[in-house]
């Protein structure tokens, strides 16, 4: 292709395509499999469904943590609030009846 510069001077251009080999798929049918190198998205989707369980599963899918790359910038609050006021609650309950079965084995009270 021939392009003309802003200061009348001419020049070619050409272009080469290459083929890409890649393919994508969701955190659900990621789960189980192992892969190498891993390009990863878990950028917020536009239906706001990315929770701490969807990007656990993307990011253990690469083999090893110098094969896993990230596609762009996300949010860390992902990791750092917890997904569901509920499920927070019902952990408070198990290690609380945790700590109690721990007190009445050691005690000798089954």
């Amino acid at each position: 292709m021939e392009i003309r510069y802003r200061n009348g001077s001419k020049g070619t251009v050409q272009r080469r395509q290459l083929p890409l080999t890649a393919y994508t798929f969701t955190d659900y049918k990621a789960q189980g499999q192992t892969l190498q190198p891993v390009i990863i998205d878990i950028a917020r989707p536009p239906s706001g469904g990315l929770n701490a369980f969807n990007a656990y599963v993307a990011i253990s899918r690469g083999k090893s943590c110098s094969m896993v790359r990230f596609l762009r910038d996300f949010d860390s609050s992902i990791f750092t609030n917890h997904p569901n006021i509920d499920l927070a609650e019902c952990n408070k309950r198990l290690e609380s009846l945790n700590d109690e079965t721990k007190v009445r084995y050691a005690a000798g009270g089954w």
